[in-house]
């Protein structure tokens, strides 16, 4: 039996947050293998981020709020064991789809542990660590949705995958280094150099503003390119919150920085993962309906 901490730390719930773009890929196939997606969504929502939460607290050793994690539990040995074993099962289910799958999955799980291990530590190089998460949690993730389904070949890199892709990391260059805004002091300690620290509080939010607008505009192109006006507009309608609730915070933070806190970038995040899931969901109702 696994001990409560463990269980807190694997951060299950917190995979919400990380879903959008795997949705995104299965929306944009243009026939779907249910079976493989649905085993895939769960190998990588499940074993793989749930690895990867595990072995990040392991090494961090947090004392303060961590991402779905108010107030972390200790961590010990056990912790760091699960994340190994949630790595292997994560690989050798991912074979149960394809083997290219399974290959992607080991890959990202070796990103993932070079990103927190103290011998290689991405982390705590600023941009270094903000390319690689914005490079696996965008491109790769939403690749991996694809390769599950089709296997590999070259006809996966068409112009609309890869487009697909490249924005998906793109907006990860602006919203990566929000969800690290309340955790300065902790990271200066462990001398992580992210690169929310390196921005400080106003730069973070300008920059994430900044990026924000781009690749949503960028999303809007796509959908207008590749599907039509109405779907542009309704990307846009259904991210209004996200912006609304992002300005006002940002105003209230440059007046008081305190309130770049844990429970104001938790909000952001849920209701951004809400805004991007609901929209994708509905991308993949269509395919559905349209037959």
């Amino acid at each position: 039996m696994l001990k409560k901490a463990t269980l807190i730390h694997l951060r299950v719930p917190f995979s919400f947050f990380l879903m959008p773009f795997f949705l995104f890929g299965i929306s944009q196939l243009t026939y779907v293998h249910w079976g493989k997606v649905a085993l895939a969504f769960i190998i990588v929502n499940l074993f793989h981020n749930g690895a990867s939460n595990a072995f990040n607290s392991y090494f961090d050793k947090d004392e303060g709020s961590i991402g779905g994690i108010e107030n972390p539990p200790p961590v010990d040995k056990e912790l760091y064991v699960v994340s190994l074993v949630f790595d292997v099962l994560a690989v050798v289910l991912g074979y149960l789809v394809n083997p290219y799958f399974a290959v992607m999955v080991f890959i990202i799980g070796l990103a993932s542990k070079a990103y927190s291990h103290p011998m290689i530590r991405f982390k705590k190089y600023a941009v270094l660590g903000l390319l690689i998460v914005a490079f696996f949690q965008g491109f790769w993730t939403y690749f991996m949705a694809v390769v599950a389904n089709d296997g590999y070949n070259v006809e996966l890199f068409t112009e609309k995958n890869l487009s697909a892709g490249l924005i998906c990391s793109f907006m990860l260059l602006g919203s990566y280094p929000m969800t690290q805004i309340y955790q300065h002091k902790e990271d200066a300690k462990r001398g992580d150099r992210t690169f929310s620290l390196l921005l400080g509080i106003k730069g973070t939010f300008v920059w994430t503003m900044s990026i924000f607008t781009i690749a949503s505009s960028l999303f809007v192109l796509y959908f207008v390119f590749f599907y039509s006006l109405s779907i542009g507009i309704l990307f846009l309608v259904m991210m209004s919150p996200v912006v609304m609730f992002f300005l006002k915070w940002m105003l209230d933070a440059w007046q008081d920085k305190t309130k770049a806190n844990y429970k104001s970038t938790m909000r952001l995040n849920l209701l951004s993962a809400i805004c991007f899931n609901a929209f994708f969901v509905v991308l993949i109702a269509l395919k559905i309906i349209e037959g």
